[in-house]
């Protein structure tokens, strides 16, 4: 029998929040599904699209009675969310997430928990560069990873819960330690975003500062757009992931300059053989990506 809840309350009806909506009420896995968010117009394209059935302001009329919330929030307002509204929430509501870091945030989320209600951190790995609840599909999910990041706290029960709810989804479910979660997300996924958005800003600069004729858009290749893709994602999101994943991405970017900076040195010192073999580690190295299916971002 598949997963059920009577009152869903999503926290921000965006890309993720709103395309977990669309299962739930298109798999009838909820009695009603409850938006809450700053936008109304956003609200009300979520309710013409079938992701929530109706939508609320207040984040406390929005979760209270509920049994399942859902944190879809840049990760940094978490907190502030779960002082504001938390205290709504009756023994037995589960309350979980969909952001891309853990670590030190589920356990500041699991001790922000009233007695009897269950914090179960959860990452699905389905994003795109695509913001908004338009940009959303009950397909999203499918054939991607979601990592759940249960602690010595978490309650088995909801855990499972929330396992079932992924499942659904047709997500591929991974545990991991909330702390290691951070470490390998931020050298497969974080520290990519990194060089994107430093790449963008090191061309633009080249434009602005010494080839005034440089056109971007108009001559480049498909090179620098799938190797920047990701540099359109949103700057909100982008900013709370990097600062609260901080001290894994500053060594990681530290790893990253020593690569890059090796490399250079070879060029600079026309070493043909030490660039070729260096291009030819890189080359096996994303080679073995396309045998395994790939995250999203």
């Amino acid at each position: 029998m598949a997963v059920h809840f009577k009152h869903v309350a999503i926290i921000g009806v965006g890309l993720i929040g709103g395309s977990l909506g669309m299962v739930l009420r298109r798999k009838a896995l909820a009695d009603q599904v409850v938006g809450v968010g700053r936008r109304v117009e956003n609200l009300r394209t979520a309710v013409d699209l079938g992701a929530i059935d109706r939508y609320v302001g207040d984040p406390k009329d929005g979760v209270r009675g509920a049994d399942l919330v859902v944190l879809a929030t840049p990760v940094d307002t978490y907190l502030d969310h779960l002082k504001d509204w938390a205290h709504c929430l009756a023994p037995g509501a589960i309350v979980t997430d969909v952001g891309s870091v853990k670590g030190v945030l589920v356990e500041q989320s699991e001790a922000a928990m009233p007695p009897g209600v269950h914090f179960i951190g959860a990452h699905p790995i389905a994003g795109n560069e695509k913001t908004g609840v338009a940009a959303g599909s009950d397909q999203l999910f499918r054939g991607a990873r979601c990592i759940l990041t249960p602690t010595r706290h978490t309650n088995l029960g909801a855990l499972e819960r929330v396992k079932q709810l992924w499942e659904e989804t047709g997500s591929i479910l991974l545990t991991m330690d909330p702390h290691l979660h951070d470490q390998i997300l931020g050298a497969v996924s974080h520290l990519p975003h990194v060089v994107a958005f430093a790449l963008m800003i090191a061309l633009a600069d080249l434009r602005d500062h010494e080839i005034p004729s440089l056109d971007l858009a108009g001559h480049s290749g498909g090179g620098l757009r799938d190797t920047t893709r990701i540099a359109a994602s949103s700057s909100e999101m982008w900013r709370d992931i990097f600062l609260w994943n901080r001290d894994n991405l500053v060594s990681f970017i530290d790893r990253f300059e020593r690569a890059l900076e090796e490399l250079k040195h070879l060029i600079k010192a026309g070493d043909a053989a030490g660039i070729e073999k260096a291009i030819e580690r890189a080359k096996a190295e994303r080679e073995k990506l396309n045998a395994r299916t790939p995250m999203s971002t």
